[in-house]
């Protein structure tokens, strides 16, 4: 058989999966990935096949999150659950520096990434994106040095979707559900029509080296185009849509639409959607000092818009009310971010309308908005 390289299709058998996690681990990879924790689809380390959600899936809706079994034996049988992979490459608490006394000064130490090399397995194609547009906030001018440390390191292996969820509207934010680019193996799961196997795509060179020892045969046609048709039907069956076409201008012309008053009435400020997002990178930090006074070390920390003290100036909060909170997260993330990196803040994974505990849909806010575009909010007087 030639070299495997980069645009190759190969057939994986179901049998072999195992041989493949043992090829990830040999090649020097921590493998993370999805499995089940606490009701729910997570990611977390993957010793062995038995770690996968087999057999499971997730039934989603606006504030609801459901795991069910499934009538086969798939791997990766589910759409996205609460975590995204933001948490390896992002991390939620981070320590940046440690501050030493020295005489009558103090001493700085960076604090040194030791990051070690991850296998992402089961990246759906939306994720990917999500990856994308991190990559442009910590990349793409002042460079974060832990995050680039930690990205260097990740060998990306996709999985792609051929079920949608019911609050997954990738198609209309153009990031899925084909797994296009910026990965380094992509497996698309056949099962259900009689032998259990995985057409894999490679993508790079790193892709192409990993799968040299496992000696895998060209993928058949008839499954390739399987496949594909599988894929395609995922991308007709999204659960939600969001019509991108003006968006940034519909939404910075009109900050104040009285829709934002009806869904600041729900919002809660609990700050689920942003944490559940996989672009959203706001964070605080903090000092924390011994009690001798000798050493501080400073902090990082997952924050978000949704807070009262984010916007905290001398003078007080800049977002005291609920609807300039929930107005400043939507606008950023589907307007002005374009104006910041080049492209909408998201992916369409639907994991803010999932883990609304509310049940706050974007797709149906900006839908109103959109609808009716010059309504105006009622003067003080007459509410």
């Amino acid at each position: 058989m030639s070299a495997t390289k980069p645009g190759d299709r190969l057939l994986l058998p179901r049998s072999e999966f195992p041989k493949f996690l043992a090829a990830l681990r040999g090649a020097g990879y921590r493998v993370v990935g999805p499995t089940v924790r606490d009701g729910a689809i997570v990611y977390g380390d993957i010793e062995r096949e038995e770690d996968l959600p087999i057999g499971w899936t997730d039934r989603q809706e606006a504030g609801t999150y459901r795991l069910e079994r499934r009538t086969d034996e798939a791997l990766f049988g589910y759409n996205v659950g609460p975590h995204s992979w933001k948490k390896y490459l992002f991390p939620a608490h981070e320590r940046l520096w440690t501050a030493r006394r020295s005489g009558g000064s103090f001493s700085v130490e960076p604090e040194p990434v030791d990051a070690p090399p991850l296998a992402f397995l089961g990246v759906r194609a939306c994720e990917l994106a999500a990856i994308a547009i991190q990559d442009r906030v910590f990349l793409g001018g002042v460079v974060d040095p832990g995050y680039r440390a930690r990205r260097e390191k990740i060998l990306r292996i996709a999985v792609e979707c051929t079920q949608a969820g019911r609050t997954c509207f990738c198609t209309s934010m153009g990031t899925g559900p084909h797994v296009s680019a910026g990965f380094d193996l992509a497996l698309t799961e056949l099962v259900g029509d009689g032998a259990h196997r995985f057409v894999v795509r490679v993508g790079t060179d790193a892709g192409a080296r990993l799968l040299e020892p496992l000696d895998l045969a060209p993928a058949p046609d008839g499954d390739v185009t399987e496949a594909t048709a599988r894929i395609d039907r995922a991308a007709t069956s999204m659960g939600r849509a969001l019509d991108p076409a003006g968006l940034r201008d519909l939404l910075l012309d009109h900050p104040d639409h009285p829709r934002w008053e009806i869904v600041a009435k729900r919002c809660l400020s609990c700050t689920n959607c942003t944490l559940a997002c996989p672009t959203c990178f706001c964070s605080t930090t903090e000092e924390v000092p011994d009690l001798a006074g000798d050493r501080v070390e400073r902090w990082r920390r997952w924050d978000s818009c949704f807070t009262l003290g984010f916007s905290q100036l001398h003078a007080g909060s800049v977002r005291t009310s609920g609807l300039s909170r929930y107005r400043q997260w939507m606008t950023h993330k589907l307007a002005s971010w374009h104006d910041q990196f080049d492209s909408s803040g998201c992916v369409g994974c639907g994991r803010c309308i999932t883990w609304c505990p509310v049940g706050i849909d974007i797709t149906e806010e900006v839908g109103a908005i959109r609808a009716d575009p010059g309504a105006k909010r009622p003067a003080e007087g007459s509410r």
